[in-house]
């Protein structure tokens, strides 16, 4: 879900870098060395996930698994998925670079609220309560994506309204196959290895600085 250079105005523009730079910094500080290989499998699982993806209007429709980086990740999520999209933006022109700062806000920002909500679902010892939060964690996160970008897209002028309407409708059903993928996730989780999110959660949220 990228929004392309030249879409928004400069204070969204300016707003989208500053609460990224917010969100990177406690990402960074909470990034602790057991997170780090989730963390780089989980960028690498945006990264291909959104190479295929098809245009509407100034963003495009993609999977993304940013419900399932944050149930795994916290947030340590904001600078996995700020490498993914960097990446994208640099190698294949997906989004761009004036507008890094909202799309990470737009695709991480989710991404944590639906980690730190639904994380002590995932990681109790109900594998039924698992797989439903799983599945709600993938939804939301794509829902709530679809939202941002289309307050984003309106806040920078009328004239994207309508555009705005297409980007939440369109990931309704992105929505639906997200929420599934990521609740087969955490099932396999918990069947393989169901102490990971409690083990990646760790004593607390951040480091001390």
């Amino acid at each position: 879900m990228h929004i392309v250079d030249g879409a928004l105005s400069a204070p969204v523009l300016i707003g989208g870098a500053v609460v990224a730079t917010g969100g990177l910094a406690l990402g960074l500080r909470s990034l602790t060395l057991e997170k780090i290989p989730a963390a780089g499998v989980l960028s690498a699982t945006f990264f291909v996930a959104a190479l295929v993806h098809v245009p509407i209007g100034p963003s495009s429709v993609h999977l993304i698994m940013n419900g399932l980086a944050g149930l795994v990740l916290g947030w340590a999520a904001f600078p996995a998925l700020f490498v993914g999209l960097l990446l994208q933006a640099v190698f294949f022109g997906f989004g761009g670079v004036t507008v890094l700062g909202v799309n990470t806000v737009a695709i991480a920002l989710p991404a944590v609220m639906v980690g730190l909500a639904l994380r002590p679902a995932v990681s109790g010892p109900d594998a039924r309560l698992a797989a439903l939060a799983g599945l709600a964690a993938g939804s939301l996160a794509i829902v709530l994506t679809a939202l941002t970008v289309a307050l984003v897209l309106w806040l920078s002028g009328d004239a994207f309204l309508a555009a705005a309407k297409l980007v939440v409708i369109a990931h309704l059903p992105v929505a639906v196959i997200e929420g599934l993928v990521c609740a087969a996730a955490v099932t396999l989780i918990h069947r393989a290895k169901p102490e990971l999110f409690a083990a990646l959660a760790g004593p607390a949220t951040l480091r001390p600085a």
